[in-house]
């Protein structure tokens, strides 16, 4: 069963940017990249537990404000030569809107 609960407007994540979402006590991270992809993952670097929220996006990535490791958006896997992955989920956009699927 999908279960789609709805964001923010599009336009409230800045372009390069992230918003925190909190669902069950758990934080999940919805980036905007610059071609305007949006992507959902666990908000905790699979290194440290950093906060990839306040993590740089640059193209189809976002890097770890704490140790620089850098994760791929579209399936939460590190750039090599780091290791680790993150979990991600659904995300769509209808009508200039963000809906997360958990």
């Amino acid at each position: 069963m999908s279960n789609w609960i709805k964001v923010v407007p599009l336009s409230e994540i800045p372009k390069l940017g992230a918003r925190v979402v909190r669902h069950n006590g758990r934080d999940i991270a919805v980036f905007r990249n610059d071609g305007d992809g949006v992507f959902a993952m666990n908000d905790k670097c699979p290194h440290k537990g950093g906060p990839l929220s306040q993590g740089i996006v640059s193209g189809d990535s976002v890097t770890c404000p704490m140790h620089g490791m850098n994760i791929r958006l579209a399936d939460g896997r590190a750039v090599a030569p780091d290791e680790g992955c993150v979990g991600t989920y659904p995300v769509k956009v209808e009508a200039g809107v963000v809906y997360l699927q958990l």
